[in-house]
């Protein structure tokens, strides 16, 4: 099994006295957060935006969409076939969420409202990878085989993202994770439209939209730790930025690029799909929507948290602009996804 980390060490961070804050939260969390679920009969689905195979148009609506799909470039394919190869990996999200301690879902049925969540999220998540995956198979433009090796691989390599089974440290990573995969579908969405192609930019606008739900959920729980023990959370928060936000896919592979996840981003980048001033635009966002600025009383360790969260975001501007010459300057690879054509990256 391909993997780019190991020996990896399981630690649990967060203090056993912290996990009755969250079991507290039980009540809040059914009134508050699954609030932003959709039922399932009111919620959208991928057949939706896509050709209705009982049809006798069935064949014609394929076709009108392949004929769509031929003016998109390459480079958007690449973008789109490693979002949707990042939304199908959502096996290993779903189990990150299930030994996060505190929330975690003891039976795989909980009627806890933090499990019931968990479930009710993963299933509408599971709509993202099924609407992109079909799309992507009945448009003809990609090699499926290669695309369905590497969701096999990067499901079966799992991920490491430094959250030590922490809640305070896994509710910061989704809240800074789903506003990145919400502006990634957006702007996935917003070149399909240049393109031309009004359907495609609709079904990733969709996407986008249910990213943003989740994105609002997630913020809201920091803030709500925030108000309940801002010392541990303002330390959480500048732990994980320490560590770096890694996207969930970071384990991408297909049999034969090491490399494919810095690749895939980097065409991302050049796109302008998801760039690293949007990393930087997020963490600005994040402390400006929890007001980490205005918190008081906090320990000595709380307040150096605190100015370091504060100040990050003027150091990463500063690496911008090394981050955009050394793209200027990357090589052409092929990807196996567009059967190996090349490239620039």
């Amino acid at each position: 099994m391909h993997r780019q980390e190991t020996n990896v060490q399981v630690t649990h961070s967060m203090p056993p006295q912290k996990i009755e804050i969250f079991k507290s939260l039980d009540s809040w969390v059914e009134k508050n957060i699954l609030v932003h679920l959709k039922p399932v009969e009111k919620n959208w689905q991928p057949q939706d935006f896509l050709p209705d195979p009982t049809s006798h148009e069935f064949y014609k609506q394929v076709k009108e969409l392949r004929e769509m799909a031929k003016e998109i470039p390459d480079d958007y394919f690449v973008v789109l076939v490693g979002d949707m190869i990042t939304e199908e990996a959502l096996p290993t999200y779903q189990t990150m969420l299930n030994i996060t301690d505190g929330v975690l879902d003891e039976t795989g049925a909980s009627l806890t409202s933090w499990a019931i969540w968990t479930r009710a999220w993963t299933a509408e998540e599971n709509r993202h990878g099924d609407m992109l995956h079909k799309y992507l198979y009945l448009s003809g433009r990609v090699d499926m085989r290669q695309v369905e090796k590497t969701i096999q691989y990067l499901i079966g390599s799992g991920m490491y993202l430094k959250v030590e089974n922490n809640p305070y440290l896994t509710f910061i990573y989704t809240s800074f994770q789903e506003r990145a995969t919400f502006i990634s579908h957006k702007n996935t969405a917003k070149l399909a439209w240049e393109h031309g192609d009004a359907k495609l930019a609709k079904l990733c606008g969709f996407v986008a939209s249910d990213e943003k739900r989740h994105e609002i959920a997630y913020t809201k729980i920091i803030e709500k730790l925030f108000e309940m023990d801002p010392d541990e959370t303002i330390r959480a928060f500048a732990d994980m930025m320490r560590k770096k936000i890694t996207m969930p896919a970071h384990f991408m592979y297909d049999g034969r690029d090491a490399n494919l996840f810095d690749h895939f981003s980097t065409v991302a980048q050049r796109l302008g799909v998801y760039t690293v001033k949007d990393y930087t635009d997020i963490l600005e966002f994040l402390v400006d929507r929890w007001r980490v600025e205005e918190l008081t009383g906090l320990s000595a360790d709380g307040r150096k948290a605190q100015d370091f969260v504060c100040e990050l975001p003027l150091r990463l501007r500063k690496l911008e602009e090394r981050a955009l010459l050394r793209a200027k300057q990357a090589p052409t690879v092929p990807f196996t996804w567009i059967s190996d054509r090349k490239l620039k990256l």
